[in-house]
């Protein structure tokens, strides 16, 4: 399938998604839409995303956005799906592990850094930092000079 081809596959299934074009198809939709198109972009045949190489999360200080790198290794095509969480204070989307098992180890990097609460993960906890870690490191709200660590 070509870009233009995923393109317009995309606009024909999620149209009330937005859709942008840099070196990937980038299809924007709220964290509420998570599951439904998520489902529909596994399960559709001819889209066929079966592999999720990456999911991370970005801080925009009133909101978060997470990024979902996916690959259809059937299609032999590429597309990143990003959801936006509007609720800075307390962040929270539903998880898509039972989709893509390899959102289980970075949803819980998320969890760590940004404090995203992943609704329905099997076991969301601290990954990196130790349980009694307070904050999270990659907010942007997150350093001050209570923070900071002289060498």
């Amino acid at each position: 399938m070509t870009k233009e081809e995923l393109k317009a596959k995309l606009t024909e299934l999620f149209p009330s998604a937005t859709i942008e074009e840099n070196a990937f198809i980038n299809l924007n939709i709220s964290s509420a839409e998570i599951l439904t198109v998520c489902d529909e972009l596994k399960k559709n045949p001819s889209l066929d995303f079966d592999f999720l190489i990456c999911e991370s999360c970005v801080d925009w200080k009133t909101h978060f956005t997470m990024v979902y790198h996916l690959r259809s290794r059937t299609h032999r095509h590429e597309m990143v799906l990003k959801a936006k969480i509007d609720n800075h204070d307390s962040p929270e989307i539903e998880t898509v592990s039972h989709i893509w098992t390899t959102a289980h180890w970075h949803e819980r990097e998320a969890f760590d850094f940004f404090g995203v609460n992943f609704l329905h993960h099997t076991d969301l906890r601290r990954l990196f930092n130790p349980d009694d870690w307070e904050g999270f490191p990659l907010r942007k709200d997150y350093m001050d000079e209570t923070n900071i660590v002289e060498l």
